[in-house]
């Protein structure tokens, strides 16, 4: 197992996901997944951009999340930039690794503008999960809780379309367990929260039949997004109040 800074992956569960991966299992494709390539890069340039300008440890301390200053400065923005933050190469290797191994895939499924909501509201999931339930000083980074909103989506997708998604479920399976193991530095709660809203994001956006609804899809990605509101003004409510 490879550690890092917010999530592990597992080298071989990964490569074996990739075979559940290969198959079309939506409508039509949308072609090249350029959104994948795309949210990879942006990632790569935010990091390497702290690293060559020295600024790494400053970028963190700035745009990590961290629930005080969220809850205390109003600083939401934390809840989103946190997501494109990594804090190793290593980190961001095996993120990106399996990003652009699952991304594809969910890509052409969904569509891009689809996907490109999935991927920022499993993010956003993610990282409200870990505001609510971390200790207040904590900081945390990275993109693990919007790919596990990926491997959530994949595996709801998969299920719906009559698809073979073992593997995944593995592939999840395995990495929760490894975020709950001692000494780990693993925010398994932004894992949890990411796995959460991308599946349930999924599920509004394929229907038990294969067919796309617009109405009923936009209807429950606003309640989605009305319940991670809800989660974050229920966190920051339970901060005490500083002075008068």
């Amino acid at each position: 197992m490879t550690p890092a800074a917010v999530g592990f992956q597992c080298p071989d569960c990964v490569a074996a996901g990739r075979a559940a991966t290969k198959a079309q299992v939506g409508t039509q494709a949308s072609g090249r997944p350029f959104v994948t390539y795309a949210l990879a890069g942006i990632c790569v340039a935010v990091y390497l951009i702290g690293l060559l300008a020295g600024q790494d440890d400053r970028m963190i301390l700035d745009y990590a999340l961290h629930p005080n200053s969220v809850a205390y400065d109003d600083e939401w923005y934390r809840l989103m930039t946190a997501v494109f933050l990594h804090a190793s190469l290593l980190h961001i290797l095996f993120n990106m690794y399996v990003l652009v191994v699952l991304g594809p895939t969910l890509e052409r499924i969904l569509g891009h503008g689809r996907y490109l909501v999935l991927f920022l509201l499993a993010g956003l999931g993610g990282s409200v999960a870990s505001f609510a339930f971390s200790a207040p000083t904590t900081r945390s980074v990275g993109a693990s809780g919007a790919i596990f909103g990926l491997m959530g989506a994949l595996l709801v997708a998969g299920r719906r379309l009559k698809y073979d998604v073992t593997q995944v479920a593995v592939l999840i399976g395995i990495n929760i367990v490894i975020g709950f193991l001692p000494g780990a530095g693993v925010d398994w709660r932004a894992h949890l929260g990411g796995l959460v809203t991308g599946a349930a994001a999924a599920a509004v956006m394929i229907m038990p039949d294969g067919r796309r609804k617009v109405g009923m899809e936009i209807l429950g990605l606003v309640v989605i997004v009305a319940a991670v509101t809800a989660v974050a003004a229920w966190r920051s409510a339970q901060f005490p109040v500083i002075g008068i």
